[in-house]
């Protein structure tokens, strides 16, 4: 909320989507919605009459940013789902994996995800959507072998506050932290194996074919796919105290309370972090690429592990370039990280590039050694557009990677 006030005279019988387009108005502001004392969401179509509403009553006017989520690993016939201001849902891509989403549009209205701080959300496994509603009931469609029917579970999708979601499969928390998952058994669809467990849930994170819930004594239970983190036996006596998760395609790795590192899944992807063990001391944060891991230790420095193709085993260059980090990011096969000084260092795929940013303009140095500008032309980031042709794929990656950043 910005802060901004407006009183606003309404007849009883006129609607309160009436109502919500005046306080737009009124605030200046763009589409959103209507808010009660409690934080309900006030139905478009009811009147204040309806709805009890006096004199005097206070509304919240509720505007957030689209939310846009994509299919995971569905490269090339991907489809994208959006949750507009207003909380209604648009969806475009690929059919067959959730891109027309004209049939459910009159349930997913108010499509919103409570959890902590009434964040609303929406999940995608590699060809399925599932949405969490106002009501607390879920909603699925796309390939009904992903994710995309959850009919056999529907029962149990009740008060829903968040969604996980493997590559071929959903878990939902429930309010009272328990856990629903469906689909596919071997993909983490099926958890009645440690569902006696499931219990005091914080949070769930998911691998490709694994899930990992911690609860709230800090243990964690995984289940799913063995070789993708299903399976912790092999570290289970050390993973306590668990303050934060994060995943690669088929590996988990956990920050302890003490600031050490638990890795398990599989060792190709980061499974493995014996090598680094010594060095993982003071770790502050972790971010997790296709195949690898890097964590930010206490004095800024970066140590990173998994499939050296995916971001492992950055050069001596740039290990001496990671000198007080910030924040890193991650995406696909190659890691950012933004320095103290602000500039950025990617590597990983795209092997090396140093951006500097200053005032909305940006200078990216290629591992070519050719440099490419852009951003706001009075401070020198515009150059000729023919320049920025010359970039392969993997360094107009690498360059998306950056632009991350500018979101945060």
């Amino acid at each position: 909320m910005n802060g901004k006030k407006a009183s606003l005279e309404v007849e009883l019988d006129a609607s309160i989507d009436a109502l919500k387009q005046r306080a737009q108005l009124a605030l200046g502001t763009g589409q959103g919605r209507l808010l009660n004392s409690s934080g309900e969401v006030l139905d478009a179509a009811s009147t204040p009459e309806d709805l009890q509403l006096q004199s005097g009553d206070v509304l919240t006017f509720h505007v957030k940013q689209v939310e846009l989520v994509a299919t995971k690993r569905s490269y090339f016939f991907s489809a994208f789902a959006a949750i507009l201001a207003n909380g209604s849902l648009v969806a475009w891509g690929n059919a067959q994996y959730g891109g027309r989403s004209r049939a459910l549009r009159q349930h997913l209205k108010d499509v919103q995800q409570v959890w902590l701080k009434n964040v609303r959300h929406i999940q995608a496994s590699s060809h399925a959507f599932a949405a969490i509603r106002g009501d607390g009931f879920v909603v699925t469609w796309g390939d009904s072998g992903y994710g995309g029917d959850s009919i056999a579970a529907q029962d149990q999708l009740r008060d829903v506050y968040q969604i996980q979601a493997s590559d071929r499969s959903f878990a939902a928390i429930l309010g009272n932290r328990s856990v629903v998952t469906w689909q596919i058994s071997s993909a983490g669809g099926d958890s009645s194996a440690v569902q006696k467990k499931l219990k005091t849930i914080q949070e769930i994170q998911a691998s490709s074919s694994a899930f990992t819930a911690i609860l709230e004594d800090g243990s964690v239970v995984p289940w799913g796919h063995p070789e993708c983190g299903g399976d912790s036996s092999v570290v289970k006596e050390r993973l306590k105290t668990v303050q934060q998760i994060q995943t690669s395609v088929h590996a988990f790795a956990a920050i302890l309370g003490d600031g050490f590192v638990v890795s398990w899944g599989d060792a190709r992807s980061g499974g493995d972090n014996s090598a680094v063990q010594d060095q993982l001391r003071d770790v502050q944060q972790i971010q997790g690429s296709c195949g690898a891991f890097a964590a930010i230790l206490g004095g800024g420095s970066v140590v990173s592990w998994g499939a050296r193709r995916c971001g492992d085993g950055c050069s001596e260059d740039v290990q001496k370039k990671l000198k007080k980090v910030q924040q890193t990011q991650a995406k696909e096969s190659a890691f950012s990280a933004i320095l103290g000084d602000e500039s950025v260092v990617i590597w990983g795929a795209c092997d090396s590039i140093v951006v500097q940013a200053f005032r909305g303009a940006f200078a990216a140095i290629l591992r070519s050694g050719s440099v490419i500008t852009w951003g706001l032309s009075e401070h020198s980031g515009d150059m000729q557009d023919h320049q920025t042709w010359q970039l392969s794929v993997l360094d107009q990656c690498c360059v998306m990677l950056f632009l991350n950043f500018l979101s945060i």
